[in-house]
């Protein structure tokens, strides 16, 4: 398994299991009352609807492959979501799926081998990318609405892990990574603030042959890093690393190559 040699991460798989079911609820009652047409300023061309459904689609799909423990790279997506005719009762379809989900969540053995497209081949990759496509999005349900958006940072600090060391086998979807090629230069990502998170780092090395995480955390930049970005970790998570704000904000320190940062944010965007 590719790893950020990040002490702490992955989080124990049952801190996924429940935070799950929180994420989704809290979702859920962002858009309860809000127009469902409304406009996702994080999810261009989509409604409040859309990502409602986008929400529950994928944890339902997730459930499947969990339940069947697939082996292989599925050929079809197609999934029965009983969606209601009336988009405003998304909210409520949603959140009836929350037992189901942690019914499958809490029957599976998280060290099961099965078929995943990132980095670590168990059951346990589902329940980490299931919260964190949860979590990305009830954030953006939520500023669409006009409601404040926190984060747990011990939450977003693994989310950051999750992302950099699933990155590198994301092409399928996001095929810019592919292209994301180098010399050797090495990209650094820290955490700032109070709690949990703060001082923790990750690094990338872009080689010519493609990028991957590499080990070494600390406090600062090192004598080889070729740019660096740090931010309180719900900032990195969720607005830099997942292109909901720009590198170039007050809100993040940024040293060394900016050049190298553009090309980076370019070819990682989602």
């Amino acid at each position: 398994m590719t790893t950020t040699d990040q002490a702490g991460h992955p989080l124990p798989y049952d801190t996924y299991r429940e935070a799950i079911g929180r994420e989704t609820l809290r979702f859920a009652d962002a858009v309860r009352d809000a127009d469902p047409v409304g406009a996702v300023p994080s999810c261009p061309g989509w409604t409040l609807a859309d990502l409602t459904r986008h929400v529950g689609a994928l944890q339902r799909w997730f459930c499947v492959l969990l339940s069947r423990r697939v082996q292989e790279v599925p050929r079809d997506r197609d999934v029965e979501l009983g969606l209601p005719e009336d988009v405003r009762a998304y909210a409520d379809w949603l959140t009836a799926g929350v037992p189901a989900v942690a019914a499958v969540l809490r029957d599976t053995d998280p060290g099961a081998a099965m078929w995943t497209w990132g980095a670590d081949p168990h059951a346990r990759f589902w329940a980490r990318r299931m919260l964190f496509e949860t979590l990305v999005h009830r954030v953006d349900a939520e500023r669409a609405v006009g409601r404040d958006a926190d984060v747990d940072p011990e939450l977003a600090a693994d989310g950051v892990d999750e992302f950099l060391v699933n990155l590198p086998y994301a092409g399928l979807f996001a095929p810019g990574v592919t292209e994301l090629r180098g010399d050797g230069e090495v990209l650094a990502f820290g955490c700032t603030g109070a709690g949990g998170a703060a001082g923790e780092e990750w690094r990338v090395r872009l080689e010519p042959d493609g990028f991957r995480p590499v080990a070494g955390g600390g406090s600062g930049p090192g004598a080889a890093d070729s740019a660096a970005v740090r931010a309180p970790a719900a900032d990195l998570l969720l607005l830099l690393l997942y292109g909901r704000r720009s590198y170039r904000e007050p809100a993040f320190e940024v040293s060394g190559d900016t050049g190298l940062l553009d090309r980076w944010f370019a070819h990682t965007a989602f």
